[in-house]
């Protein structure tokens, strides 16, 4: 007896049509002479004959073709369903393999559905995707992919030889196919061939891999995250418990993939495959997650620095976006080794003591044929109206924040980061760019929202939505927004009405202060407001005070090539500059060779200029860096207060005829302060007087002209004591020498001033 199909069943099947396949192919119970048997059904396209083995009963069965050449058929004669196989003969080969259409049990609940469908599956990444499974104890990989508007979908792959007819997927209600292949293990390329209504092919990446293959190449390759042995729980459980932001913040942000370089032909840790750099640097392979764990974490831990900013690591097609043009958000790049590796890297890092920022890039997204774009041959990730959709200056799209199972991706997305990868923050790209409708377009190029305003609503409800969620999971850790503008209130908790960040990148402050350290000393005298101004919104925000690497490229020039004078002049400059960022209020962040003095842009292709290590200078202001790093994380009045006007007075911001200025910052309950004097111009000043709060010997703790870091060694022999001279309004005073370019640091040593009288 057999079960005939309609013609439409069997031509939707062969032409690669058919949403449910499930509902033609596998066993099928049928009636016959009132036995329940099973017919079983297999489209083979590329078989001569084909068997229905039993293991368990030692028989096979013959399977011939009914309706089509290449659909094959036959009866099981008993009423329960063995685990059956299929014996396939192609040609000169034969192969064993379950049949995945025998597998029917879905991974996903309708629950998950639920959640999914409103935009609040938190751990989505568990669900969609691919995933190594045991189904009826059979191993294979179970599939998952949303493409609510596609008119059907296949998983492709080596395995099938890209066959989209081989491994068709059923389509769900909510618009997300499925499948179980058995058999495939880890390390399987795949991707999903999914055709929409006018039989347009589109080979598309997994959303959600966990890996990808290294560029050009572009599948997704079956991985299991959970296989790593941390050893950073004791890292965890301190963070979970502390307040971030009353902690020293000095960030190294750094490029993975240019900070430095070996020769294609040395060896890799483990025999991992090199990558090359690219032609711009023959012969150059990048460093794997592991060597980086090695020689970067030594390098910052030695310099102080307390975390690493890493430049998005999620995998990206083009070298030349430096990661900021993502494609596979759930995928730790493969440039520099695997997952496993990348995880090795961030407990290396823990174990040492530094915390690890990634940026991710929410904002938008390229327009590859094999990413997210037109993703189920619908405007599906993207506003389907480009005037909110598209961002022609990147030539990106933007993500529909609109839509639930959008906004559930990426808010998932920056979860599993945490979840899976134990990251410490996040820093997010661009946000200007996603909370104005208008941002980078011109009149008539953009719509207003439904007030008739300027502001992406969706997009900042997102923004709310993410940290809100990140912080409900994960307490301690930091989330960085890189905004550009005046908008209220981007590092207020969403409770009060803002965004949720925590820091803010303080960019009012970087261009002020580069525009002022970049000008001849002698006309900062007419300049005093730009590095003064900042004090007057700095307690607005959680503010980071960044010299990032979009100060560095673009024909900007290096931070050292900003300074004007001689080099001596420059490295003067560099030294002022870096001690007023460190004393200054806000955390702070530096971009990789700024702290040895790079001479050149930075440059993708490259690495940074370590021969220059090789000359004092640069080796003397790398050691000056270092110090000042101690010193920042030594003293609880240069990062408890950060946030407070309790944390900072000035003394003098007004004398712009010497350039300088002076100020107090304070800790926590105001018992200990620093005192701070910069001259910003190459003429020292002797018997400069200012004013301090109480009578006493100050010592100086800190002088950027000192010898050791290449000054001219100018300065108050270890410190002064007060005079009895009030001045700038307070009850006594210090008669200080500043040197030039010089930044100085004092603090009243109390043991050595007790009961000696200020004139003593």
């Amino acid at each position: 007896m057999t079960l005939l199909l309609s013609q439409e069943q069997v031509d939707l099947l062969v032409r690669n049509q058919h949403h449910d396949p499930f509902a033609v192919l596998g066993p099928h119970p049928v009636e016959c002479d009132g036995q329940t048997q099973w017919h079983i059904r297999a489209y083979l396209p590329h078989a001569e004959a084909a068997w229905v083995v039993c293991p368990t009963l030692r028989q096979e069965f013959p399977m011939t073709p009914k309706q089509d050449p290449h659909l094959f058929e036959c009866l099981l004669p008993m009423a329960d369903l063995p685990n059956y196989q299929l014996r396939v003969k192609e040609g000169e080969r034969e192969r064993v393999f379950y049949d995945p259409y025998c597998f029917k049990t879905p991974k996903l609940t309708d629950f998950d559905l639920h959640l999914f469908g409103e935009g609040n599956h938190h751990r989505i990444y568990e669900k969609l995707g691919s995933h190594l499974t045991v189904m009826d104890g059979v191993s294979g990989v179970y599939f998952a992919v949303w493409a609510p508007n596609a008119r059907n979908v296949s998983v492709i792959g080596d395995f099938n030889g890209w066959d989209g007819r081989l491994h068709q997927m059923r389509k769900g209600h909510t618009g997300i196919w499925e499948l179980f292949i058995p058999e495939l293990h880890e390390g399987t390329a795949y991707k999903y061939e999914i055709k929409n209504w006018e039989g347009h092919i589109y080979e598309k990446s997994d959303p959600f891999s966990f890996r990808q293959e290294v560029r050009p190449k572009t599948a997704s390759i079956v991985t299991d995250l959970d296989r790593y042995t941390w050893g950073d729980q004791d890292w965890l459980e301190q963070r979970r418990h502390q307040d971030a932001l009353t902690q020293p913040i000095a960030v190294y942000e750094v490029h993975l993939g240019s900070w430095l370089h070996r020769a294609f032909d040395t060896p890799t840790p483990d025999q991992t495959e090199p990558v090359a750099v690219s032609e711009w640097n023959p012969g150059a392979r990048y460093l794997t997650y592991r060597e980086l764990a090695h020689e970067l974490i030594p390098y910052v831990k030695a310099m102080g620095f307390t975390h690493v900013e890493l430049l998005p690591v999620a995998d990206y097609p083009f070298d030349g976006s430096w990661g900021y043009q993502v494609v596979s958000y759930y995928a730790a790049t493969s440039r520099y080794g695997s997952p496993q590796d990348f995880m090795y890297f961030v407990d290396q890092c823990h174990q040492n003591g530094i915390g690890v920022i990634v940026d991710w890039v929410p904002g938008h997204f390229p327009k590859d044929g094999h990413g997210l774009a037109f993703f189920d041959g619908t405007h599906l990730y993207e506003y389907s109206d480009p005037r909110k959709g598209e961002h022609k200056e990147w030539g990106t799209l933007v993500f529909d924040y609109g839509r639930p199972e959008v906004r559930n991706f990426l808010v998932a997305n920056a979860l599993f980061w945490f979840d899976k990868y134990h990251i410490d923050g996040i820093r997010v790209d661009a946000v200007a760019s996603m909370i104005y409708l208008d941002y980078g377009r011109r009149e008539g190029e953009w719509v207003t929202n439904q007030y008739g305003g300027r502001e992406h609503i969706e997009a900042v409800d997102f923004l709310r939505q993410v940290n809100h969620v990140i912080f409900s999971y994960f307490p301690g850790i930091l989330s960085i927004a890189e905004e550009s503008t005046a908008w209220p209130m981007v590092s207020w908790p969403t409770y009060v009405g803002g965004l949720g960040f925590n820091l803010k990148w303080n960019m009012g402050w970087m261009h002020d202060t580069l525009d002022y350290f970049r000008m001849d000393p002698w006309f900062r005298q007419f300049h005093q407001n730009n590095i003064t101004f900042g004090i007057w919104y700095a307690f607005s925000e959680n503010f980071m005070l960044a010299l990032s690497h979009d100060e560095v490229v673009h024909g900007k020039a290096s931070l050292l090539s900003k300074m004007p004078g001689d080099e001596w002049q420059k490295f003067a400059n560099m030294r002022a500059l870096f001690a007023y960022m460190f004393t200054h209020p806000g955390k702070k962040t530096l971009f990789m060779g700024m702290e040895f003095g790079q001479w050149q842009e930075w440059n993708v292709w490259g690495d940074l200029e370590w021969h220059l290590l090789q000359y004092e200078r640069h080796q003397t202001l790398k050691h000056y860096l270092t110090s000042l790093i101690h010193l920042y994380r030594q003293e609880p009045a240069l990062y408890t207060q950060d946030f407070t006007l309790d944390g900072f007075e000035w003394i003098d911001c007004a004398d712009n005829r010497h350039s300088v200025v002076s100020y107090i910052r304070y800790d926590k309950d105001r018992s200990n302060y620093l005192i701070v004097v910069c001259n910003f111009t190459p003429q020292p000043h002797a018997h400069y007087r200012i004013g301090v709060p109480e009578p006493g010997f100050y010592r100086e703790l800190f002088n950027s002209d000192a010898r050791e870091f290449g000054g001219s060694n100018m300065g108050n022999l270890g410190g002064k004591w007060t005079d009895e001279w009030g001045y700038h309004g307070r009850p006594c005073s210090l008669d200080l020498c500043l040197p030039p370019l010089g930044v100085m640091v004092f603090k009243l040593d109390r043991q050595k001033s007790q009961g000696v009288s200020g004139d003593a």
